[in-house]
């Protein structure tokens, strides 16, 4: 007499002997509770679109010691600078300065590029103290999450920063083959971000863009990334006048115009001014979405 082992038993045997799924790759929680959105007051696109109840009040002056330039204690974690480390990439003729914090030497689980606007420097996307501690944040998810965040020096917005970021970030997807790759642009560095998005060789490596208190293309719309649904995050301060919120909201619009499933978020920070998308940005939770979006 022959005894079968019913069926519903094999399949649970096998899957108790299989090894278990590796997990998806996402930034695990870092101080949300004092870098999460103070409060909503306005949602719409199926929640793709968030008014953010800013109060400069509360959120800049009584979170800061020295307002915009040097924030609480609570609000940063500086055993991240240990590892910090001040670089120069080259290729050819091109070379660009930066700092580089995390999996500097390759590996990484995932890839940050922050493009600072007209006047900046590398140093202001790895100021720890300056927009409310929230680039120590982004240095810190990265360093505990296994990746590498970038602060590159572009002395040129136009297509020789375009070239200086493409082979900084040539030198990382060589380094961490597979790793997801986002580049985050503030003010008019958006321009290098958008040219970045038209060059094809480097586009077709990047997973998300995030422009803060940034600019726009209508070119976006041609290209191959636009095609294959990269998505981008827009944040936008309604008192920014130095980039009007309501270009960025047209463009958000015209994305869901173009396709309603388009992978866009925008978050509009209520009487925030250009700077305030730098410091209220939660990067976990816009880089998270983003690793959903790409299945990563």
């Amino acid at each position: 007499m022959k005894f079968g082992i019913p069926a519903a038993l094999a399949a649970a045997l096998v899957l108790a002997l299989a090894p278990a799924a590796e997990a998806a790759y996402r930034l695990a929680p870092y101080k949300d509770d004092l870098f999460g959105y103070p409060g909503v007051i306005e949602t719409g696109y199926g929640g793709d679109y968030v008014k953010v109840d800013y109060v400069e009040s509360r959120d800049l002056y009584a979170r800061d010691i020295v307002p915009e330039k040097q924030t609480k204690p609570q609000y940063v974690d500086m055993g991240v600078v240990a590892g910090q480390r001040d670089m120069v990439a080259k290729e050819g003729r091109v070379s660009v300065k930066y700092i580089a914090v995390g999996a500097v030497d390759g590996g990484a689980k995932a890839i940050v590029l922050y493009v600072h606007g007209r006047g900046g420097n590398r140093g202001q996307g790895a100021d720890d103290g300056m927009f409310g501690g929230n680039f120590n944040r982004i240095k810190n998810l990265m360093a505990r999450n296994g990746g590498v965040y970038l602060s590159g020096e572009f002395p040129s917005l136009n297509a020789r920063g375009v070239a200086q970021a493409k082979v900084l970030l040539q030198k990382y997807i060589a380094n961490s083959p597979g790793a997801p790759v986002f580049v985050a642009c503030g003010s008019l560095g958006g321009r290098i971000c958008w040219g970045l998005a038209e060059d094809p060789d480097i586009a077709q490596h990047i997973d998300g863009y995030l422009l803060m208190g940034s600019t726009n293309d209508q070119d976006f719309f041609r290209t191959a990334a636009f095609k294959r649904k990269v998505p981008v995050y827009i944040g936008h301060g309604t008192g920014d006048i130095v980039i009007n919120w309501k270009q960025q909201d047209a463009f958000f619009k015209k994305f869901k115009q173009a396709d309603p499933g388009y992978p866009v978020k925008f978050a509009l920070f209520n009487t925030g001014s250009h700077g305030t998308p730098i410091r209220m940005t939660d990067w976990r939770l816009i880089l998270n979405w983003m690793l959903e979006v790409n299945g990563s």
